[in-house]
């Protein structure tokens, strides 16, 4: 082996390399380390953020939830819209009496939810004229095609339609003075849902009128009580109610307003 002598000068330089890639080598290691240890605290908070919801979220599922309803509800008629049309159905069931009474007056906007062949847009509309809307809401496209060609045979260019959702009329905030509900309740799968968004869409002092006959949910009626129940729940006082409507086959005419 041979044998080689470093100065003093050499062994200091070779001792202050080793130390220095000594020191490197442990700070590169203790970097990766807490680079480690903050990627999985990131990691798991981020799956924390994605398992559990905001608390508004939280809100907005606890009150869909307690809005459900588990009671049996007509399926939405799909048949021909002429049984509608009897020309003895405004005798029978007295529209301009219903409008007197949900305050609906030239200039006013008015919401037809579940609007059908549009036999009472039409008639809102001549009487809120062209200074006022009739918002026809359905769920049915064919049978908003059916009011839109209606409305503009009978020039009644304030006549808009909306395809609304079965738990949400899409009306805009505060954009209507009153809304009917003709024999279309009970059809509504997700009533107090439907309800609270059409609450959001009317206007201070508006009314809300149902009309319906009564039955069990499943046989195209629903029990009155029921309907005061439900509409309550979803933030409504019941203002009057009458029974002029019975001649058309249903048995009841409920008025309503926002609750204070």
């Amino acid at each position: 082996m041979i044998q080689v002598n470093e100065s003093p000068e050499t062994r200091f330089i070779h001792r202050f390399i080793y130390s220095s890639l000594f020191r490197n080598l442990f700070l590169s290691g203790s970097i990766l380390a807490l680079l480690g240890c903050a990627t999985t605290r990131f990691t798991k908070r981020a799956t924390d953020a994605a398992a559990s919801p905001s608390p508004a979220a939280s809100i907005v599922i606890a009150q869909q939830q307690s809005d459900a309803i588990s009671r049996p509800t007509s399926k939405p008629y799909t048949g021909e819209l002429s049984i509608f049309e009897d020309p003895k159905r405004d005798e029978r069931l007295q529209p301009n009496r219903i409008m007197d009474i949900l305050g609906i007056k030239e200039g006013s906007s008015v919401a037809d939810i579940g609007a059908g062949s549009g036999w009472f847009t039409v008639r809102a509309a001549r009487r809120v004229g062209n200074g006022g809307t009739v918002y026809a809401v359905d769920i049915n496209r064919d049978y908003l095609d059916y009011i839109e060609k209606r409305a503009k045979g009978e020039d009644l260019s304030n006549i808009h339609v909306i395809l609304g959702k079965e738990d949400d009329p899409l009306l805009a905030e505060k954009s209507v003075d009153a809304v009917l509900l003709l024999k279309t309740y009970h059809e509504v799968a997700q009533p107090i849902r439907l309800l609270r968004k059409t609450h959001l869409a009317m206007r201070a002092s508006a009314l809300l009128g149902i009309i319906d006959r009564n039955g069990k949910g499943d046989d195209h009626g629903l029990d009155k009580e029921v309907v005061i129940k439900e509409t309550e729940r979803a933030g409504f006082v019941l203002v009057n109610q009458y029974d002029f409507v019975k001649p058309d086959s249903v048995d009841y005419f409920l008025v309503f307003r926002a609750a204070d």
